[in-house]
Order: C-alpha cells, then sequence, then structure tokens
C-alpha cells in the first residue's frame, strides 16, 4: 500500500466512519437510519431537478474551498473568506445592474469586479502581515464583521432603505435557460464552469509557475525563502490577494447566478466558513477541493428532503457533517493504522 494510496484513503474512511457515527446518532435520537439516508440520497439524486440545484449548492463551496486552500498552502489561514465573499457579491450585483453592456462584456465584467473586490478585502489581511506583523487569523475576522455591515449599509444606500438591490440585466446574468431546462426548471447556472476554471487556474499556478514555487516554499520556511533570494512580504501579500480573489468569484456565482442581486443579510452567509471544511476534506488540493464541495454541497442540499421524506431534522445532517470533519482532523490516526497494516502486509 502506498503512501499515495493512504492519502486516498484516510478521507474516504473518515467519510465511512462519520456516516457510521451518525447512523447511530439518528438511532440514539429516535430516528431510523436508513430512512434517513435514503432521503437524503433522494434529496441529491432523486430527479434532475434535485441533481441540478445540488450542482447549484456545490458552485460556491468550490470557490470558498479554492479561497482558503490556496492560503493553506501558502502556509496562511484565510478565515476571512466569508466577508471577501460578501463584498464580491455585492461588486458583482451592482455591476450587474448599474451598467447596460453586451453580454459579451458585461458578464466578465461583473465577474472582475467580484474577484477585484474580494481580492482587495484580501489583501488588507496580507499587507498587515507582511508589513506590521499582525496575525491573519485576527484581521480576517475583524475584515469579516466589517465587511457584513459594510455590505448591509451600501445595499441600503443603494436601494433607497429598502432590503435588496436591482435585478441585474441578463447581459451579467449566469443563468441558462438551456440547463434550467435540461434539469426540470432547477436554479444550475453556468457559474458551475466558472468554478471548474477556478480549479484549473489553482492548480496551474501552485505546480506549473515560478511564482506559485515561491508561495509554496515561503509557507513552508519563510527563513529559508528569505535566504534563497525570494522576498516573503511579497508572497505573503500576493498570496492573501489570490486567494480573496478565489472568494470573491464565490460571491459573484450567488450575485449573477442565484439570486440575481444583492440583499441586506442579518448575519453571514456561512458558505465561507464551511469552505473552511471543504478544504480540509480536500486535503487543501484543487482535485481534493472539488471532491470536498461535492460532498459538502450535497450534503447541505439532500439534507433539505430528510425532514420531509423521513422526519429527520435539518441539524442531524449537520451533526454528521461535523463527525466527518472530525474524523478527517483525526486522520493521523487513521493513517498510523492504515501504515500498521501495510507494515504487517510487507512483514508477511
Amino acid at each position: 500500500m502506498s503512501n499515495r494510496v493512504i492519502n486516498i484513503l484516510v478521507p474516504i474512511i473518515s467519510i465511512i466512519i462519520g456516516l457510521i457515527v451518525g447512523a447511530i446518532v439518528m438511532v440514539v435520537s429516535g430516528y431510523d437510519p436508513v430512512q434517513g439516508y435514503i432521503a437524503l440520497w433522494t434529496g441529491i439524486f432523486g430527479d434532475s431537478y434535485s441533481i441540478g440545484n445540488t450542482i447549484r449548492q456545490i458552485t460556491p463551496y468550490l470557490l470558498a474551498g479554492l479561497a482558503v486552500a490556496f492560503a493553506f498552502r501558502t502556509g496562511l489561514f484565510n478565515i476571512g473568506v466569508e466577508g471577501q465573499l460578501i463584498l464580491g457579491w455585492l461588486a458583482a450585483a451592482w455591476v450587474g445592474y448599474a451598467f447596460e453592456l453586451p453580454k459579451i462584456i458585461h458578464l466578465p465584467l461583473a465577474l472582475l469586479a467580484a474577484a477585484a473586490a474580494g481580492a482587495f478585502w484580501a489583501f488588507i489581511a496580507g499587507f498587515l502581515k507582511a508589513k506590521f506583523k499582525v496575525h491573519e487569523v485576527i484581521a480576517t475576522i475583524m475584515l469579516n464583521y466589517t465587511a457584513l455591515y459594510i455590505a448591509n449599509a451600501v445595499i441600503k444606500k443603494l436601494s433607497d432603505g429598502s432590503f435588496k438591490t436591482e435585478r441585474i440585466h441578463e447581459t451579467a446574468s449566469l443563468r441558462s435557460p438551456f440547463l434550467r431546462e435540461l434539469t426540470d426548471n432547477s436554479s444550475l447556472h453556468y457559474g458551475i464552469i466558472v468554478a471548474i476554471i477556478m480549479v484549473v487556474v489553482m492548480w496551474f499556478i501552485l505546480e506549473k509557475t515560478t511564482r506559485g514555487y515561491e508561495l509554496k516554499a515561503v509557507g513552508l520556511n519563510q527563513h529559508a525563502a528569505e535566504y534563497s533570494g525570494m522576498s516573503v512580504n511579497k508572497n505573503i501579500i500576493l498570496a492573501m490577494t489570490i486567494s480573496g480573489m478565489f472568494a470573491g468569484l464565490g460571491g459573484a456565482m450567488e450575485a449573477l447566478g442565484t439570486f440575481q442581486n444583492a440583499s441586506i443579510k442579518a448575519g453571514f452567509t456561512g458558505i465561507g466558513f464551511d469552505g473552511i471544511a471543504v478544504a480540509l476534506l480536500g486535503a487543501n488540493t484543487p482535485l481534493g477541493v472539488v471532491f470536498g464541495a461535492s460532498l459538502f454541497g450535497s450534503l447541505k442540499y439532500g439534507a433539505l428532503n430528510m425532514p420531509n421524506a423521513a422526519g429527520i431534522p435539518e441539524e442531524i445532517v449537520s451533526i454528521i457533517i461535523a463527525l466527518i470533519i472530525f474524523f478527517v482532523a483525526s486522520g493521523y490516526i487513521i493513517r498510523v493504522g492504515l501504515q500498521k497494516l501495510k507494515k504487517k502486509k510487507e512483514g508477511q
């Protein structure tokens, strides 16, 4: 059993254990786990409408996961993805309704605005880290709240006191009549294509460019990177900025695809924070984030079917997700067990 196989098996075993313990939780709580998981499966894959909405749910998680994973790979903990996503959402919605342009210009412009908004907000945390040694966790937590209240104030101002902005023009929309018809009028949109492209972009930056090598080197050992002539401060700022770009695009998926506007929020969306779990499940790799976001988004959307179909509250799914994350975080124990099994087989 190679280390590569072990790396693949650890999250799979963690998910299986999480589902088993989740079933035990259902039994203890007085619910039928078989019916619960059938309802969950039906909610995800029951028909084309469910599949379309599941993919739509996965889309922002993909970009939030990429944002967290990129920062992790460069030695940073971007816990501010939530705030960056909210500002990206606002920027995309504003550009979407404030301008009247051909679609070939309008849609890319709205996406770029979202990426720029998220990148700028992350840049602030990167700058504070690089120049003043302010820990990025503290800075980004504070910036999350700042982003939420700034966005709410701007939306209130733009909408003359109402709770949401104007609807974006069709020329800025990611919605697709073809995809909606294909999935029985679900909310699936072209954002999933944008998200997949960003997966490739992250892989290319980290694995195929000199700058990506520098970013990873600074993350692994700042002193060694500086000794070799790399600019540590510049790379810290750049890493956070790129991470924020992914987060801002996550907001664009909601503004241009799902909701078609930006509205005042009573609290955080949760997508940015869930991106931490997605990155963890995906071992901070682009392909891993695809699987992590797919699992997370599927469970989140499938959970909506559990109360009606099996009488099980959605909170049970939250417990299952938490258990999966717990066992992934405890993957060292599973890894040790697999390595012992590997040595035992080699000894035989």
